[in-house]
């Protein structure tokens, strides 16, 4: 018995062993694809985009000699009021999704001269990153559109001439595309930030914030997404307004979750299948639990490649049923078709495809995995609660042939 119990011991060391390579080449191969296909799906769709808010300022004359000619002067914005619409289109690269997006920005800024000189006032406008594309491009101030826009690195700087106490509108809006984050950003300092509204509309319904970042003052589910407001009177922070978009199951990340806990799923079967057998007498030789064991490998084998060419729910599946045909046709061959079909084809389903499939359910994984071992081990402590351990132990490696089994 004890020799049986050492080369079962070996074999699943072994198989443990190939399935953490398994898992170490499969997020090698995920981590050399994110690096090489990001940087082109940044490319050829857009990369994460910050919005920052546009800069007033102004030259001074150096009154009084307390600044020198022609410094800049920086104002805070009277008013803001910005829409945001965000949707959601997933790219699949390799074996990565890839969270894209389209985004429909508008923004219409108040700008006052509050001194009592007149001023020429600028408003600097920088677009979130300089290699994305914005189509529907508009600009315009005092309700009259801009056409003959200079743009410097990725800037806009207009001048508007204005009285003491006169206030001027300026509106911008643009369509662009992004990938897994779009934020506002007020500034690298604690700022000022008057009159301030954004609306925000998702075409999704998992919404996540950045870390860091100002949580909406109010939220309003709609049938298809969400509506986020951000409003203030008169705050002043150093924080940005973001959302991360919705992240879609990667197959790679996933397979290799899924293949490096194997061994546990591996262990509980054959501890569960060692007791039935131990239990009812029936004879299994070490070389019968490596064939299952290989059984259970072509599961993660065969998952790992075939990801790459269907969708991730029809290759569990059909992997699902491979590694069951092949376990249940071989054991019913060595402990006949009843022990076969019931406890062993059972015992598969539980310990290789239901607890592969928890990983779909995000969050609640370990708490699942938790469960199935506690329900093993009353089944185990049920089954055996009667069995004399020191006879099993002290009796020779002579048990009852499974053939009779038949």
């Amino acid at each position: 018995m004890s020799k049986r119990i050492l080369a079962i011991t070996f074999i699943y060391v072994c198989s443990a062993l190939a399935w953490m390579i398994l898992a170490g080449t499969m997020k090698l191969r995920t981590d050399r694809q994110d690096r090489k296909l990001r940087d082109a799906v940044a490319q050829l769709w857009g990369a994460k985009q910050t919005q920052q808010a546009p800069s007033i300022y102004c030259k001074s004359s150096g009154t009084n000699g307390k600044k020198g000619k022609g410094e800049t002067q920086y104002l805070p914005l009277e008013a803001s009021d910005i829409t945001v619409g965000l949707k959601l289109e997933h790219r699949k690269k390799g074996l990565l999704w890839y969270s894209t997006y389209r985004v429909a920005f508008s923004g219409k800024y108040q700008v006052i001269n509050n001194s009592d000189n007149p001023r020429e006032i600028f408003l600097n406008f920088e677009f979130p990153t300089k290699g994305a594309v914005y189509d529907k491009f508009r600009f315009t101030v005092g309700g009259e559109e801009i056409r003959d826009i200079e743009l410097q690195l990725g800037h806009i700087a207009e001048g508007m001439q204005l009285s003491p106490g006169q206030s001027e509108d300026v509106e911008i809006s643009y369509e662009s595309q992004g990938l897994d984050l779009w934020s506002y950003d007020f500034g690298e300092d604690v700022n000022p930030v008057r009159n301030f509204s954004l609306v925000l509309q998702t075409d999704f319904d998992e919404i996540d914030f950045p870390q860091g970042s100002i949580s909406p003052t109010h939220k309003e589910a709609g049938s298809n997404g969400w509506k986020l407001t951000w409003q203030y009177s008169n705050l002043l922070t150093g924080a940005k307004i973001g959302m991360i978009t919705p992240q879609k199951l990667n197959p790679g990340p996933w397979t290799s979750r899924v293949t490096a806990t194997a061994p546990v799923s591996l262990f509980l079967f054959f501890f569960l299948m060692f007791v039935f057998t131990i239990v009812k007498k029936i004879r299994i030789h070490p070389m019968n639990y490596f064939f299952v064991a290989a059984a259970f490998f072509s599961f993660h084998l065969l998952l790992s490649y075939l990801v790459d060419h269907i969708s991730i729910h029809g290759a569990f599946w059909i992997c699902s049923l491979v590694s069951i045909f092949l376990v249940v046709s071989y054991m019913r061959l060595v402990v006949g078709p009843r022990f076969a079909f019931i406890e062993i084809a059972l015992s598969q389903l539980v310990y290789l495809v239901l607890f592969s499939y928890t990983f779909f359910f995000k969050g609640y994984t370990g708490l699942t995995i938790t469960i199935m071992c506690i329900c093993t081990l009353f089944v185990v402590m049920q089954f055996t609660g009667k069995v004399d351990w020191e006879q099993v132990f002290a009796k020779s490696d002579k048990p009852t042939d499974s053939k009779a089994l038949k």
